[in-house]
């Protein structure tokens, strides 16, 4: 948006190396990870029955609605696609991610929070969502396998047989993203207007006492297997 800016966290570390670098910054540090996970509440139907096997019968209910965020305009969107392209793959259902995909889609929203509001308000009874979300809102939440919900890094091989085509960085353009862990990282942009105050807020985040500690207790993934990301 040419707008000045001091630093840059995205929760896909990709989307620094493709948009940013070497135009806007030179490097990029991966500092957490997190899963995707089905949120639910309280009052979310056949919550009583979720389950690591009963999952994707229960969402391809039609008396069930389901929530996911825009795959183009969110990182959590494309890699719900993964989850359940890798779903179909762990519990052997060749058209389970196709059936997942088409099902629910006027229930699909620009970013993961804005799919809070629906669930909140009932007009889902589910959503996909990052774990640290599911846990800072204090909602119900499924974890899935480690095989399918892009939480382990030492994975990727596997993951990295889902993949999902996105728009590029122009309208005309699309960009293939492949499965791989979840990785948050941060720059600080080359001509940052704070450069001082960006290193101070760097160091806070980094440090394992301070910002670090913030990341784990609000539910994300610290691990020292990040900084060894090429």
């Amino acid at each position: 948006m040419h707008k000045p800016c001091d630093l840059m966290a995205s929760s896909d570390y990709k989307i620094i190396k493709k948009f940013l670098i070497p135009e806007y910054t030179s490097w990029y540090l991966p500092f957490a990870g997190n899963e995707i996970v089905i949120a639910y509440t309280d009052k979310s139907s056949l919550g009583d029955r979720m389950s690591i096997t009963s999952w994707p019968d229960i969402l391809l209910n039609n008396e069930i609605r389901y929530s996911r965020a825009d795959p183009d305009a969110d990182p959590c969107g494309y890699r719900t696609l993964m989850v359940m392209q890798l779903a179909g793959l762990y519990y052997e259902r060749n058209e389970l991610a196709e059936k997942l995909a088409e099902k629910d889609q006027k229930y699909i929203r620009p970013k993961e929070v804005d799919l809070l509001a629906l669930l909140e308000l009932h007009e889902t009874d589910y959503i996909f969502i990052y774990r640290s979300v599911a846990i800072q809102h204090g909602l119900k939440f499924l974890e899935l396998p480690d095989e399918i919900n892009l939480k382990k890094i030492e994975l990727n091989e596997h993951y990295q047989q889902a993949s999902v085509m996105i728009k590029g960085s122009t309208p005309s353009t699309q960009l293939e993203v492949r499965g791989e862990a979840i990785v948050y990282a941060v720059t600080k942009l080359d001509n940052a207007p704070n450069p001082l105050a960006t290193e101070a807020f760097l160091y806070f985040l980094l440090n394992n006492e301070k910002g670090m500690k913030i990341m784990r207790e609000s539910g994300y993934i610290s691990s020292p297997q990040l900084k060894f990301l090429p």
